[in-house]
């Protein structure tokens, strides 16, 4: 506890009213103004006193594990629908959230649901999987039985140890021949996953996504820890909820699937995300089938947003005044934010101007030098538009594509959005010589056309994979290129001869014998001279006997003299050579 002044104690956490920090402001001589709707915003309920008594609500249950381990397979398995085949490339693009019926119990012979998160399994869409984590109670792993752990595995037992979440290991593709189970349960242990098999709490199943072997036991596994989890909200009141992704749908506009923990959300309701709002309009489930209420533990699509909010954005419930007076605040709270932030940049481009001026008046002339040479601060930097179908893939594709790079040349994201590419996302790329990303979303035609006018490159894909690939080359091109010697052919130096030219001038000639390779005369040439390069540049001459000639194969005796260089020695080597480019590494 800290003492805050008047004889008031607080801790770190505590909020001061404002007739307590009215007085403190006094303290220290500043005249306090109370503004109680500059302040005002929304925050999510209290906890409910004595939630024993609330009603259950479904698990909310997160599908994770190494990319192509078949999580999605696994619950096409559940849903009975073709999610994997749809996915580009095999690969989950987004956040699917979707409920699956399952038996409570065999005594009650009740019904209950499952709320299940499919969550990308590349390691570019990380920082959604952390997400995902966030609003889970339980994670369900799932391992290859054929490849065991991979990196994105390992990553996802971090997350769960470090968020301290129920986890459920499903060993998937056990129907594959040959493939060991104990070997992945014991490397499993020795990651630090404490297996039931060997004495720990952790439950594992064995499942196949094709065949189906196991789903019923995973099923039961999940409902009778949640039974033992005892998972109960509110299914009246005030929502709060979270967006897990969002996008502009066509006949709809800007649409986010939410994710209602607490309270229930109906049609016409009016809600803040971040800095967006809406009035709801329709609420549609997994199967876009339309609702009229959610409850805790569903995920649904919802409609009626003025603008898209982001993937990750709480949501809460308020009044239309509530909501507006929020939505105001947080935007000129925001602005301040940017103003302030503005400020710190101008007042440290000040302090490094000053910092040079003194500089200059202690170094005098010496110090205008440096000035004087072209400033390339920092990286090389291939600047990005993102464009994307939904908002958790523009963050994560973001993310991944931020990521590439290292301190010569890298990626900046300089603006992202969802929907497809239009006019203005060119001619901001234009302006900062960038390049617009589109990933999963169209570029129209005429959009095309501008772009090609305006020398803007576009990128566009459906598979991130293939867009981190395609960046990294282009990050690459950025680098200063290797420049590799690759000697052609060597020749010693036996004798030397001095030839007499026009105007009683002479030149040294040196006798000798093509020992590697090829000598041409075309190419770039060196003396070596007891393994130290003493001369670099062209021949001028290259003689077999009286001949002049261009080429001079191995075994061949010929004589050699160089542009504007005579201290040749017996017992030279002379090298052909040319320089290879070759494009640097990341």
């Amino acid at each position: 506890m800290t003492k805050v002044g008047m004889g008031a104690e607080a801790s770190h956490d505590h909020i001061l009213t404002s007739e307590y920090a009215s007085l403190l402001a006094l303290e220290f001589g500043r005249n306090p103004v109370v503004n109680d709707e500059a302040a005002f915003d929304i925050y999510p309920p209290p906890p409910h006193p004595n939630p024993s008594t609330l009603p259950p609500r479904p698990p909310v249950v997160t599908i994770m594990g190494h990319v192509d381990h078949g999580k999605t397979t696994l619950l096409d398995k559940l849903r009975s629908t073709s999610v994997a085949k749809g996915e580009a490339g095999g690969i989950t693009q987004h956040i699917g959230a979707f409920s699956v019926p399952v038996p409570a119990s065999e005594a009650s012979g009740d019904v209950r649901t499952i709320t299940f998160l499919d969550t990308p399994g590349h390691a570019a869409f990380s920082a959604m999987r952390a997400r995902g984590a966030g609003v889970t109670d339980k994670v369900v792993l799932v391992v290859a039985a054929d490849d065991g752990i991979m990196p994105q595995t390992k990553e996802v037992i971090d997350l769960i140890q470090k968020e301290n979440v129920q986890v459920v290991v499903a060993i998937n593709k056990v129907d594959k021949p040959g493939v060991n189970v104990e070997k992945v349960e014991q490397a499993l242990l020795a990651a630090g996953v404490q297996l039931e098999t060997f004495g720990g709490d952790v439950p594992s199943v064995r499942v196949s996504g094709l065949t189906g072997q196991g789903l019923d036991q995973l099923v039961e596994t999940i409902s009778v820890l949640a039974e033992m989890q005892d998972l109960r909200a509110e299914r009246d009141g005030k929502v709060q909820g979270y967006v897990l992704e969002s996008k502009v749908q066509k006949g709809l506009g800007p649409v986010a699937t939410v994710l209602v923990l607490r309270g229930c959300l109906k049609p016409s309701d009016h809600i803040i995300a971040g800095l967006s709002h809406a009035k709801v309009r329709v609420l549609s489930d997994s199967n876009s089938q339309a609702v009229k209420a959610a409850y805790p533990g569903m995920a649904v699509t919802v409609s009626g947003w003025k603008e898209l909010p982001n993937a990750g954005d709480e949501v809460l419930q308020g009044t239309e005044s509530e909501v507006k007076k929020a939505l105001a605040n947080r935007i000129r709270t925001k602005e301040i934010e940017a103003t302030l932030g503005d400020m710190e940049a101008i007042n440290e481009q000040r302090r490094l101007e000053r910092e040079e001026k003194e500089k200059e008046a202690e170094g005098g002339e010496k110090a205008e030098e440096p000035a004087a040479q072209p400033q390339e601060s920092g990286p090389k930097e291939l600047k990005l538009v993102i464009k994307g179908d939904v908002s958790g893939s523009v963050e994560a594709v973001a993310g991944a594509l931020e990521g590439i790079g290292n301190h010569i040349a890298r990626v900046k994201v300089i603006a992202t959005g969802v929907g497809d590419v239009t006019e203005s996302d060119v001619m901001r790329a234009k302006a900062a010589e960038g390049t617009v990303v589109a990933f999963s979303v169209n570029t129209p035609r005429h959009v095309q056309s501008i772009a090609t006018s305006q020398s803007v490159p576009l990128m566009s894909s459906t598979v991130i994979y293939r867009l981190m690939d395609d960046v990294k080359e282009r990050v690459i091109a950025l680098l200063p290129p290797i420049v590799e010697q690759r000697v052609l052919g060597e020749a010693n130096v036996l004798q030397l001869f001095e030839i007499h030219l026009k105007g009683k001038k002479t030149m040294k000639i040196a006798g000798c014998r093509v020992s590697n390779g090829v000598v041409n005369k075309t190419k770039l040439a060196r003396v070596v001279r007891n393994g130290e390069v003493v001369h670099e540049g062209r021949l001028e001459t290259l003689k077999h006997r009286k001949d002049d000639i261009t080429e001079a194969a191995k075994g061949t005796e010929c004589g050699i003299g160089f542009e504007k260089y005579d201290d040749l020695r017996e017992g030279d080597v002379i090298q052909i050579y040319q320089e290879v480019e070759k494009p640097g590494n990341l």
